[in-house]
């Protein structure tokens, strides 16, 4: 049986952050995710903002965390050599009852102390954005809303966990927990684990994790939202553009992303036909939407769309034998501690992203006191980043090539990505051609990998090999 003191189920962002900042602590930590790579479940369809802190009821520890984590962004982001874009956002409404709830937002974004924060009349917003239509009644300025690649940051995140001696075990499942004493035995279908503490981050399976020893409190309902992906070739807004519908919950958002393109997300909307399956109706609407809010936004440059799911947690009781629900769902973050040593972090939605750091520094804090952990002082928060050809200027890549010919040879052309930048994906633990997609941004170019998806899976076919 393996002897552990934490255990970190969930290779997700948040399970990423978790495991990171255990290892600010002496403590040993094992990352447990059950598929081959890390962050590959609602990290990879995310709307990629770093939200500012006006959505957030004053006084919240969500309110908290989100400013906090957005007034530290940029220094996580250089840490882990990560790009971050603070491109400010603009909350936009079209009519009375968008601009009461963009002088609410305002109001309790000040209660908050978000930087920055401006009301805007229609016709300013106009020439701040001049892609927005005329027809924009009032805007919300927050300049300190940014934006991240989701899954590039969890990675980043996870690799200067395991460098910091945290252990990670992929394909793994964990099947039962029980108590025992002091420890909580955990059965996988790897090999028992006895740990002290349990860090559940297991996303849309965190309170199916936390019911395999616990009794139910808060189940997980699931809905779903569409994006659309603009060319980078296209002329896009320079802010991140919250559209705040008259007709309440319909508001689309738009960000333009650090690879260039404009990502366009829809509201959200029942699942239909599995977990990450797009919905014709809801990208129908999406598409108006954007047609309406960006009257010359040339929509024929989308090059793909997707699907992501967002997490409802409730309260819930057993009544008679059956799960009951609450009326409402949970508005702040769930944070269950259901038995010593055990933390649940369950449906951490918007603005999960923003707060993931900060999340995993909470749990992990309370980790380290309960199991009476002394700080890491070899603890190193710096992460080497992938070189990255499309950073360098013409000379730098041509000394990169000298000294290494598989930077010379361009596998992704849409994208300019080097045989040796995939490679070194590989390397850094990349099993599959998305693995590959998650760390250097091949495949996400007009072709959207159709010339180089097969040269990349020879790549990883040969590493295979090798090994």
């Amino acid at each position: 049986m393996r002897e552990i003191d934490a255990v970190v189920i969930g290779g997700g962002v948040l399970g990423c952050f978790a495991a990171r900042n255990l290892t600010r602590w002496q403590v040993s930590a094992l990352l447990i995710e059950e598929k081959n790579d890390v962050c590959t479940g609602i990290t990879r369809a995310n709307t990629a903002v770093v939200y500012p802190g006006y959505d957030n009821k004053p006084g919240s520890l969500k309110a908290a965390m989100t400013v906090r984590g957005n007034g530290e962004f940029h220094l996580l982001c250089r840490e882990l050599e990560v790009p971050f874009k603070r491109c400010g956002s603009l909350m936009v409404s079209f009519g009375n009852r968008a601009d009461k709830v963009l002088r609410k937002k305002y109001e309790q974004g000040l209660k908050n102390g978000v930087p920055g924060l401006r009301l805007l009349s229609g016709g300013e917003a106009g020439v701040l954005e001049p892609f927005l239509a005329p027809e924009v009644t009032s805007a919300l300025l927050a300049p300190s809303t940014g934006t991240v690649n989701p899954w590039e940051l969890g990675i980043a995140a996870y690799e200067n966990a395991v460098q910091n001696g945290c252990e990670a075990w992929l394909n793994t499942r964990v099947l039962k927990i029980r108590k025992e004493k002091k420890r909580y035995i955990m059965e996988t279908d790897r090999e028992p684990i006895a740990c002290r503490a349990v860090l559940n981050c297991a996303g849309v399976s965190a309170d199916k994790i936390q019911e395999l020893l616990f009794p139910p409190s808060v189940r997980l309902f699931l809905d779903g939202t569409d994006f659309l992906v603009m060319d980078r070739q296209m002329e896009v807004p320079g802010h991140i553009i919250f559209h705040e519908s008259e007709e309440k919950g319909k508001g689309i958002t738009a960000v333009p992303a650090v690879e260039g393109n404009l990502l366009l997300s829809s509201s959200k909307r029942p699942l239909h036909g599995g977990l990450y399956a797009t919905d014709a109706s809801s990208l129908e609407r999406l598409r108006s939407t954007a047609a309406f809010l960006f009257p010359d936004l040339e929509l024929e440059g989308v090059i793909r769309s997707f699907a992501a799911v967002r997490p409802n947690p409730y309260r819930v009781e057993v009544l008679n034998g059956e799960i009951v629900p609450d009326e409402k769902s949970i508005d702040s973050f769930v944070i269950e501690n259901p038995g010593p040593g055990f933390w649940s972090l369950i449906g951490i939605k918007t603005p999960g992203l923003t707060c993931a750091d900060q999340l995993g520094r909470y749990i992990a804090l309370k980790t380290a006191e309960y199991l009476d952990a002394p700080p890491n002082s070899g603890f190193n928060a710096r992460r080497k980043s992938i070189t990255r050809l499309s950073g360098l200027d013409f000379e730098s890549r041509v000394l990169l090539a000298e000294k290494d010919p598989d930077h010379g040879e361009i596998i992704c052309q849409c994208e300019g990505i080097s045989k040796g930048e995939i490679l070194e994906a590989i390397r850094r633990g990349a099993v599959t051609v998305d693995g590959v997609k998650r760390r250097v941004g091949t495949g996400m170019g007009q072709c959207q990998g159709s010339r180089c998806s097969r040269m990349i899976s020879n790549l990883l076919e040969g590493a295979g090999d090798e090994a």
